[in-house]
């Protein structure tokens, strides 16, 4: 905000808070300007927000960027409510929009188009992180911007190119963040060993810290591509120790034809090979994506790429469901494959003309359940015997065909639905005596062998209580920090009991991280 930053605050809330209660804390700091940056996750209630700032409040004035407000200027409601919308970036234009006017001079076009500037000529925002989000956030950082992918389902793929920051003042400000106590690192760039040489030199500046100090420990999150890994790389990767990496790898799809179709350019080999050996000669946590309803793509296939995911052992693997983000290329395809998007946020598809209504129901439950199952990391012992890669002994392994392992896990997800009902929340102890009572109850697995796996796991989960299942009181550990528990639960072996031995493959988890600084989507000036 150059001249104007010690007249600025920064508000930021949670999803969920209640719209007279957020204008109520904007207003406290008297503003003249109030700008919002836009996304599908706080659209709807950035909306609500706005409209009730422009009836109790009309003189303050209302400024509107971010992506979700960039393209389809038109078509939105909201920035009917809006004084003025920025579109593109902001770094420079919000700050000059804001001087305007704060002089009287406001510009006459309403919708102006955001000034890209070279990274390397931004203020950087690292010195306004506050010493709490140091000490008890994940800081958002970025060593560059844009992407060179046109993938059509990403609004990177608009961008020409990625363009990095300066490596040595990046590294520098690293530097400064890192002394005034920040270890929580998550790098927003799209492509992060795109360039080797830089990936190299930030890999070192963190594996430098934490072989110099052992017991302070420090985590970084980088975006992977996953068909390029040169040795350089690998080689600094492999000496980080357990819970200091967490790579997020998209492979969305395998299938060679919808790669073609959404403009993916991706070595399905390499990115295969690299999987597999990130997972056997590194402690990174993997955390892979796959999207479901892309054009062209029908049950079969999409089960067939899940189950070659899962046979990599992933410690999560995030099933999500296709979005028509505003502006992205993807929006072509819609009457060729009679894609069908919901209107309002996160305008998830709803149909395609492979996958019908109930079908994308279908797997959007899939989603929920095994986030719950297999990405909370509490059933690890037990979810081979659930996916049936893991044989009864003396049988055989039940999912050997392509898909096998997903249409398992879809049939217990269907059963898990129609037993507790789709939209209401489980307790993790419930979640325990529900797939209990599949595995037992509907001969998948026998009775003292359910009991035995699932008692292993709920131990090692550090849960507290005990589930109607167990007949002799387990309690875990409990305690410890919010912040990582779930990649936690993946450091180890599975402790599974001698009669029901898993097959070596993890269980895929979802991390949740600690809350993140770095992008205030709220700015009072």
């Amino acid at each position: 905000m150059g001249a104007l930053q010690p007249r600025c605050a920064i508000a930021e809330f949670v999803i969920g808070a209640r719209t007279e209660w957020l204008a109520e804390r904007i207003l406290e700091h008297a503003p003249r300007i109030v700008g919002f940056g836009v996304y599908i996750w706080n659209a709807d209630e950035t909306a609500r927000l706005v409209a009730v700032l422009r009836r109790v409040a009309p003189e303050v004035t209302v400024v509107l960027g971010g992506p979700e407000v960039s393209h389809e200027t038109d078509a939105q409601p909201m920035l009917r409510d809006a004084h003025f919308v920025i579109t593109g970036p902001g770094d420079v234009t919000f700050a000059k929009l804001c001087r305007q006017l704060l002089d009287g001079d406001p510009p006459p076009a309403r919708v102006i188009a955001g000034e890209a500037v070279a990274p390397d000529a931004l203020e950087p925002p690292y010195p306004y992180f506050s010493d709490d989000d140091l000490r008890h956030r994940i800081l958002y950082v970025e060593a560059s911007r844009g992407c060179p992918f046109k993938c059509e389902f990403c609004l990177s793929s608009l961008d020409r190119t990625a363009v990095p920051f300066d490596p040595e003042r990046f590294l520098a400000q690293m530097s400064r963040l890192y002394e005034r106590g920040a270890r929580l690192f998550k790098f927003v760039d799209r492509t992060f060993n795109l360039r080797v040489a830089t990936g190299e030199a930030i890999l070192r500046f963190f594996l430098e810290r934490i072989e110099a100090s052992p017991g302070d420990p420090v985590y970084a999150h980088f975006e992977l591509i996953p068909d390029h890994l040169p040795d350089r790389l690998r080689a600094l990767i492999a000496r980080f120790p357990a819970g200091a990496l967490q790579f997020e790898i998209g492979i969305q799809t395998w299938n060679p034809q919808v790669q073609t179709l959404i403009s993916r350019r991706q070595d399905n080999a390499k990115a295969e090979a690299n999987l597999a050996w990130l997972r056997a000669h590194t402690h990174a946590h993997l955390h892979v994506d796959l999207i479901a309803g892309l054009p062209g793509e029908d049950l079969a296939s999409f089960a067939a790429g899940f189950d070659r995911l899962h046979a990599l052992g992933p410690h999560e693997i995030q099933v999500g469901i296709l979005k028509r983000l505003r502006g992205a290329p993807i929006a072509r395809h819609a009457e060729a494959f009679a894609l069908r998007f919901n209107p309002a946020p996160p305008y998830n598809v709803l149909s395609t003309d492979r996958l019908p209504f109930p079908a994308m129901q279908r797997i959007a439950r899939f989603a929920r359940h095994w986030d719950l199952v297999a990405n909370s990391g509490r059933f690890r012992a037990t979810l081979p015997v659930l996916l049936g890669v893991d044989a009864q002994p003396g049988g055989a392994a039940a999912a050997d065909a392509p898909g096998a392992r997903f249409e398992r896990f879809m049939a217990f997800s269907e059963w898990l639905a129609t037993r507790t009902g789709d939209s209401t929340p489980l307790s993790a102890e419930r979640l325990y005596e529900a797939v209990h009572q599949w595995l037992s109850g509907t001969g998948h697995c026998d009775r003292g062998r359910a009991d035995a796996l699932l008692a292993a796991d709920y131990a090692a989960s550090g849960l507290h209580g005990r589930p109607a299942f167990l007949r002799c009181g387990l309690r875990g550990s409990g305690g410890g920090s919010a912040a990582l528990k779930r990649q936690a639960r993946f450091a180890g072996p599975a402790q599974v009991p001698a009669e029901g031995r898993a097959s070596g493959v993890d269980a895929p988890a979802e991390a949740h991280a600690p809350d993140e600084a770095g992008r205030p989507f709220h700015k009072v000036v």
